[in-house]
């Protein structure tokens, strides 16, 4: 009996081992964003070379095997995307794909990588659709999405007194989700949505929008939009003396970029929401400083994001000795996240990285110190409040 059970044991250990392994030798990841166009700042080439970065301090190898990079520009086009996608899952041989901002690709490559079993790790997509009604058991949403948004700024702004709202939306799946989680926590803490528009991806003028927005007579124009498009809405208000006028504008999803190219005279005063901010502390200072030497400006969140999403996969590939997607997930949901921008993060069933976010106010012109220093930080907004749903979970992986 005894000496059964031993074989027994002894032929699971070979037939797990035998299934855990690296298919074709390498590890193979593909950075899929926007290349050229209004997310290329946030995103990008500086994306790329945080991968590159992360594989390099990674040694360039795991457990043996070598790690390769690829990268390529979906032009903000789901069909796009998906066609870049399937042609690296079934041809290129590659493991993971990283980042790809603009919530509708991201949404069409998630339903790939999934089907197919592959690893998907989004750091610039937003909305919160990827771990709600589109979650998969192959991805995790890394850096932000639409709930820390909207609990962070939309949830600060109404406690200061914007009790009335009008939104300016991006209209696609980001636009669409971001402005409905903010709706949901200003309604929560007694605020009231006035009305909203929609306006497409990478307008160009924003006059007929805004001009609703100012005849709204909201207290508060949220802004559901983001990179070249949030940049073009606040410098076209501050053409229409909308600010002037009394009423206040929310940048729902701003980053560094986007101040960078506003100018702090543009910009300062707006309150925001990040996951990361290069002058926190030395970690954050040290490893901007080598992205810095690297691409000439500050890293944005989401570039930072590509970085320690990168780092955890292929720690978790390590442990498991595996590339298959369902069991470096699993590896990666049951390791904390400790790295230079989070703290005991933990990646929540349904894929999202629950992480402490931070508001931001943009600081004055006098106040700012040199380049790049444009942040005063308000706040810490605990994981668990940051990600907390304003609704019931629609995930179908979360049990209950």
């Amino acid at each position: 009996m005894r000496i059964t059970i031993i074989a027994v044991a002894g032929l699971l250990t070979l037939a797990t081992s035998a299934t855990a392994e690296i298919s074709g030798n390498v590890v193979k990841l593909g950075v899929l964003n926007d290349m050229s166009s209004l997310y290329a700042d946030i995103s990008g080439a500086g994306s790329v070379e945080a991968a590159r970065m992360a594989i390099a301090d990674f040694g360039g190898t795991v457990n043996g095997k070598k790690i390769e990079l690829i990268s390529a520009d979906h032009q903000n086009k789901p069909d796009v995307g998906s066609a870049i996608a399937t042609q690296w899952f079934d041809n290129d041989g590659v493991d993971a794909i990283v980042d790809v901002p603009t919530s509708s690709v991201a949404l069409a490559v998630q339903q790939i990588a999934r089907t197919k079993g592959k690893v998907f790790l989004i750091s610039g997509a937003a909305a919160s659709d990827l771990t709600g009604k589109a979650c998969s058991p192959t991805s995790v949403h890394w850096t932000y999405d639409t709930v820390a948004l909207a609990n962070g700024t939309g949830s600060a702004v109404v406690k200061a007194g914007g009790d009335t709202w009008f939104f300016i939306t991006a209209d696609y799946a980001f636009g669409h989700a971001l402005e409905r989680d903010t709706a949901r926590v200003v309604e929560a803490n007694g605020g009231k949505v006035l009305g909203k528009v929609r306006a497409p991806l990478n307008t160009a003028d924003f006059s007929s929008f805004l001009l609703q927005a100012q005849a709204s007579k909201a207290k508060i124009i949220g802004l559901a939009n983001a990179g070249g498009d949030t940049i073009n809405s606040i410098k076209q208000a501050g053409e229409f003396g909308i600010v002037e006028g009394g009423q206040k504008l929310a940048g729902l999803l701003v980053f560094i970029t986007d101040i960078h190219s506003l100018g702090l005279p543009a910009a300062h005063g707006l309150q925001l929401t990040e996951a990361f901010y290069w002058d926190q502390n030395d970690a954050t200072r040290g490893w901007s400083k080598r992205f810095f030497d690297k691409i000439g400006r500050e890293p944005s969140m989401v570039q930072a994001g590509v970085y320690g999403a990168v780092t955890h996969y292929l720690n978790a590939i390590k442990a498991t000795n595996s590339d298959d997607g369902l069991t470096v997930v699993k590896q990666m949901k049951a390791t904390p996240v400790n790295d230079f921008m989070t703290k005991n993060g933990k990646i929540r069933e349904d894929g999202t990285l629950v992480r402490d976010m931070y508001l931001f106010e943009v600081k004055a012109p006098a106040e700012s110190k040199g380049p790049w220093d444009y942040y005063k930080q308000i706040s810490v907004i605990p994981g668990e409040d940051a990600f907390k749903l304003p609704g019931p979970g629609e995930c179908p992986l979360v049990k209950g």
